[in-house]
């Protein structure tokens, strides 16, 4: 997103997040969640597909390209936040798509604006990430010292992309890698916190809107049988797998844009 065109607007700050709107006034909204670690240039290359369809909303986390988040603390905190932006923008209905992090974000959404949201992709995500002692040692490796998220690229590249992916597309590992490094401790901190404390486990029929579930085959991350989950106990979802790792959108993203913009576009 930091090409502009003639449906772009420039990037502007509002109650603390960098947001950025893509695509004609007119066009449906749909609203884009990151992954930990990235900004919302994630979804390049599917804003290049989308933005003559779509009135496309990104943002950005705390430390992520936004400034701290201040009593923002949880997951349902962060719902909040943005549903705030959404009404400063005046956004009444919308769709969301969310990739990991962003898809817990979505479920949170989803709840808050059951009359609002019309369709909703999980990506690459899970309605509980892990044990709390793996988030605890990554908070604490990411903030011991000024290169910590540095520190953590390896193990993450590991779990993004696939070694075949990795190999072929050099490109694709040092665009992702230049967000992952551009990450602020702090930032990164408050974030594993809030997906730390995340569970969705016994709130997922809650959830009425229609759902696109997209798993990834070698993702270690979240994987798929955690999508699978999802799939099973939400109300109205659909499953989709592609051959990737943790970072789908990025790994098959021909596949990725196509199969979401059908879903989006169904009646």
């Amino acid at each position: 997103m930091r090409e502009h065109s003639s449906h772009e607007a420039v990037p502007s700050p509002c109650d603390g997040v960098h947001f950025q709107i893509t695509g004609p006034a007119t066009a449906p909204v749909l609203v884009l969640g990151n992954s930990l670690a990235t900004d919302m240039s994630l979804w390049r290359d599917q804003i290049r597909v989308w933005k003559n369809d779509f009135r496309i909303v990104g943002f950005d986390y705390p430390g992520h390209g936004s400034p701290s988040w201040d009593h923002a603390n949880s997951m349902s905190d962060y719902a909040v936040k943005i549903g705030r932006l959404l009404d400063t923008l005046e956004i009444d209905t919308y769709s969301y798509c969310g990739l990991s992090m962003g898809g817990a974000l979505g479920m949170e959404l989803a709840v808050l604006h059951p009359h609002r949201m019309q369709k909703l992709v999980l990506s690459n995500t899970a309605a509980q990430f892990g044990s709390r002692d793996f988030w605890n040692q990554r908070i604490a490796t990411a903030t011991a010292s000024e290169d910590g998220v540095a520190q953590l690229w390896g193990a993450s590249l590991s779990r993004w992309f696939t070694a075949e992916f990795a190999a072929a597309h050099p490109d694709v590992v040092a665009f992702a890698q230049a967000m992952f490094l551009a990450t602020e401790p702090a930032g990164y901190a408050s974030c594993c916190a809030a997906v730390r404390d995340f569970d969705f486990s016994e709130r997922l029929a809650d959830i009425a809107t229609p759902a696109l579930v997209i798993a990834g085959t070698s993702d270690l991350a979240t994987t798929p049988q955690q999508a699978g989950v999802l799939a099973d106990k939400l109300r109205r979802a659909q499953y989709h797998e592609l051959p990737t790792g943790h970072l789908g959108n990025l790994g098959a993203s021909r596949e990725f844009t196509e199969v979401v913009q059908a879903f989006l576009q169904s009646r």
